[in-house]
């Protein structure tokens, strides 16, 4: 009798880990992440990662969908070989303003699609996206994206991560905002760029206090050394003059 209860219960245990493992969701989902960090206000470098899940089928299309609430005046794809990279821009209800310009068009959509195999089976590929001027009143930056297979199913990555919830199965890829610093924020790049014109005006002769107190510590060291050759010029002349009257 015990052993029967004892099977009962192992079974029982089994099932309840079948269950439970059949409700986590997919850790390989598309998601992505700066290369450094992506800051308030600033631009970022960020990548997009698209792993395979299936084993007969190769992924062959990428569509990523900008959040309208956050229109981005300034987004660029880099080359990925394979691959094709279509930029969509839309007009936008009110216009934005970056660094003292009015823009009334962002982008709205980015899609890669293979000219190739694709992201074949137990792979996976990056695309970088260079973004800007990130939103300054927010933490992050919830993207959609559409994974579409070589058999033409399509996985939708759009679900929002709730807080305090679980994690969603398909969730959508979010990329976390740091605080803003002088390295990445928009108005130190600005002022990086009003420095280059100012230099350019000068035509460059204008020197910088360290090259000035480098310049004046050479021409010190230089009369220094003078003097010391020529104190030593005069004493050999008086020794040798010695050496002669002597003999």
């Amino acid at each position: 009798m015990k052993s029967l209860t004892r099977v009962s219960v192992v079974a029982g245990t089994a099932a309840s880990a079948v269950l439970l493992l059949s409700a986590v969701p997919a850790f390989a989902h598309v998601s992505v992440s700066p290369e450094g960090e992506a800051a308030k206000g600033g631009y970022a470098t960020v990548n997009f990662k698209v792993p395979n899940e299936r084993d007969d089928a190769s992924t062959t299309k990428l569509e990523v969908t900008f959040p309208a609430d956050q229109p981005l005046a300034s987004v660029m794809t880099q080359p990925v070989p394979g691959w094709k990279a279509k930029v969509t821009k839309t007009k936008l209800k009110k216009p934005i303003e970056i660094h003292g310009e009015k823009i009334d068009e962002a982008v709205s959509k980015v899609v890669w699609t293979a000219d190739g195999k694709g992201i074949e089976p137990g792979t996976f590929q990056k695309f970088p996206l260079s973004l800007g001027q990130l939103p300054e009143d927010a933490d992050q930056m919830v993207f959609k994206a559409l994974q579409t297979y070589s058999n033409k199913d399509v996985v939708r990555w759009i679900e929002p991560q709730q807080k305090g919830a679980e994690e969603p199965e398909f969730p959508a890829p979010a990329l976390a905002l740091s605080a803003a610093s002088e390295d990445h924020h928009g108005g130190a790049a600005s002022d990086d760029k009003a420095a280059a014109k100012s230099d350019a005006k000068s035509g460059g002769k204008e020197e910088s206090a360290s090259d000035s107190d480098s310049s004046d510590t050479t021409a010190r060291t230089l009369g220094i050394v003078g003097i010391v050759v020529g104190a030593a010029g005069v004493a050999f002349g008086v020794l040798a003059g010695r050496r002669r009257v002597n003999s």
